[in-house]
């Protein structure tokens, strides 16, 4: 065996003294940090360790696969002097660096509260080049310990290399060919596997250690090196500057909120999204009796509506943390898969638990699916339940998990097992492409021109069944329903296939035998919902959040978009299209629902009052992201 397995023996053995090296690099980085990280547990350090081997294995496959597919080539020549000098020296150069990168978050993490990620790139372009060789000298003498430390865990692994170089001597024959052969074919395939980190949907990135751990232990479990490969192609802001003055830019917009007074409400809070829900098939905010979702239209009649509601984004991976964390997409890549998908965040879910509530994210989907499991860890839910919680695979659509009536029975049973007060979040599937309806309900729900709306039928029904199953527990009367839209569907009207349109959604609250009732017109968006449930229950400590209640009279209520390098300001009547630099369309959107009439060169100064407010909130945000300072 020795002579046909003695180099894999050999390379498992390098990349076992890697995985200690790194593990090495994570105690360093916990004691360096250690007032960040002081209330975490001995034993949750320990347990952060042992899963954080799934990431350190996946970087050092990726960043040694060159080193990987050389060393086990089957060829005779891999025995050579040079070649294996060659080698050596690849594996030295590679994971030096990879130990810099992690010696040099040491100290700079304390700084960004986030690991360093691809986008540190940015800082040799351009102008900001310029300030990096200004601060890098001072860098270099007020921190040169981080590179004493680097230098001796990169001479460690120098050192755990020669000892576990070993010297095979293969005698190269057709047999020995053919059996190299196997075992190069054999390893790349299971590199494959462990760079992915598993067999799961998609390949591990930060956002997968929230499965692991909260959002701010998520830079004990990914290494620098993984941070920086991870988010080699995913693309960060490139941030503006339109208001140089602190004070200048606050005046205008700021995402934080006061503590409320008065005395806190423990309602409970269930939170509904509704997959691709647009305004346009709902009867009762179109002024139709003949709409496709006849039991949303009932309970829009009990309810507080906003006719005037817009979602932040144009999928349900922008549509859930807008929602739940009230953190918009306002950028190219999607917020969870961002660079900065890991960054600390405020969410429902971590604000309402110090008020003693419990949690839960459900989404019938495969677990894994649009990262919504992890995302859920970090965002604070106690637990998340997807398919595989449900655990009945005859109740599986065929396409993308359980079906909406069998999945939110689940939901409210699950919950009536819960205590009191609680915070809930059910995600639908079912009206989602390729829009099946169960067969027992063929030819059951109203057809229309596009294949959504029956499956859009059958998702109120099934909304129905829910409600009626909830109205009988304990919890019913004393919760507050918020429904959404996590973004719109399929089109076949010119209003809502413009870009007004293409972003209507429902937004509703309602409270059984509550107060909440009626339409109103107040322009609206998802990123709304937190801060109107936390002002509605007298949330009593101050937070984070891009949106602004509706309940709050006093604030200046807005809905922006971003698509395509575009800005889509709503307020008040009016939207502007804002590309980054300049203002470029103006339009009326209530007289004007069509949007035909530029009204731009006529605006009287609203236009300019408008691009101020679109760059306050671009760079608030853009700025808190890339600062990690959203909590």
């Amino acid at each position: 065996m020795q002579k046909h397995f003695g180099s894999l023996y050999v390379l498992l053995k390098h990349i076992s003294c890697l995985l200690i090296a790194y593990a090495v690099c994570r105690i360093l980085f916990y004691l360096f940090n250690y007032s960040y990280f002081s209330d975490l547990s001995f034993g949750n350090l320990l347990l952060i360790i042992v899963c954080a081997v799934r990431f350190d294995l996946s970087v050092i496959i990726l960043s040694n696969s060159l080193f990987i597919l050389l060393y086990l080539l089957p060829f005779a020549f891999r025995q050579k002097n040079w070649y294996r000098f060659l080698l050596k020296g690849l594996f030295i150069i590679v994971n030096s660096i990879a130990m810099l990168a992690n010696a040099v978050d040491l100290v700079y993490f304390r700084f960004t509260l986030k690991r360093t990620a691809a986008d540190v790139f940015n800082f040799f372009d351009g102008g900001i080049g310029n300030d990096l060789g200004r601060l890098l000298p001072l860098f270099l003498k007020e921190y040169w310990y981080v590179f004493v430390i680097a230098a001796v865990l990169s001479y460690g692994v120098y050192y755990l290399y020669k000892k576990t170089e070993g010297k095979i001597q293969l005698i190269w024959r057709l047999k020995q060919y053919g059996i190299q052969t196997l075992i190069f074919i054999g390893v790349i395939g299971f590199s494959i596997i462990g760079y992915r980190g598993g067999l799961q949907l998609k390949p591990i990135s930060a956002v997968s250690a929230g499965e692991y751990t909260s959002a701010k232990y998520v830079p004990l479990v990914v290494s620098t090196p993984f941070s920086i490969l991870k988010t080699l192609d995913v693309k960060g802001i490139d941030p503006k500057i339109y208001f140089k003055n602190a004070d200048d830019l606050t005046k205008i917009y700021s995402p934080f909120h006061k503590a409320k007074a008065g005395k806190f409400k423990k309602l409970n809070v269930f939170v509904i999204v509704l997959e691709s829900f647009s305004k346009e098939y709902i009867g009762a905010l179109n002024g139709r009796t003949d709409g496709y979702t006849p039991f949303l239209d009932s309970l829009i009649g009990q309810s507080l509506t906003f006719s005037n509601a817009f979602s932040n984004g144009k999928s349900s991976i922008e549509g859930i943390p807008a929602i739940i964390a009230g953190i918009p997409t306002w950028m190219n890549e999607p917020y969870i898969t961002s660079l900065y998908g890991s960054n600390q965040i405020s969410s429902l879910a971590n604000l309402l638990k110090p008020q003693g509530y419990y949690s839960a994210f459900f989404h019938g989907g495969t677990n894994g699916t649009m990262g919504f499991d992890a995302f859920a860890n970090l965002a604070g839910y106690d637990n998340y339940y997807g398919r595989t919680e449900y655990g009945n695979e005859k109740d599986f659509d065929g396409h993308w998990g359980i079906w909406d009536e069998d999945f939110l029975q689940y939901t409210a049973n699950t919950m009536n097992e819960k205590s009191q007060p609680f915070f809930a979040t059910v995600f639908t599937l079912t009206s989602h492409h390729p829009f099946p309806v169960p067969d027992k309900y063929k030819g059951r729900f109203k057809e229309g021109p596009l294949p959504i709306e029956k499956s859009v039928g059958y998702s109120d029904f099934a909304l129905k069944k829910f409600f009626e199953s909830a109205s009988k527990m304990a919890w019913f009367n004393n919760t507050l329903f918020v429904l959404s839209a996590d973004h719109t569907g399929i089109s076949s009207d010119p209003f809502y296939t413009n870009i007004i349109g293409n972003y209507a959604i429902p937004i509703i609250y309602y409270l059984p035998g509550g107060t909440l009732k009626g339409i109103d017109t107040t322009v609206t968006q998802q990123i709304d919902i937190m801060p109107s449930v936390l002002d509605l229950l007298n949330y009593p400590s101050p937070y984070f959040a891009f949106g602004t209640s509706v309940f709050d009279s006093s604030a200046q209520h807005y809905a922006l978009a971003y698509r395509s390098e575009l800005f889509q300001l709503m307020e008040n009547n009016y939207v502007l299209q804002f590309n980054g630099d300049k203002a470029t369309d103006l339009h009326n959107f209530i007289k004007d629902s069509l949007l035909k009439n530029d009204m731009f060169t006529k605006a009287l100064g609203t236009e300019g009052k408008l691009e101020n407010r679109a760059k306050a909130i671009i760079q608030t945000y853009q700025q808190s992201l890339i600062n990690n300072k959203m909590h």
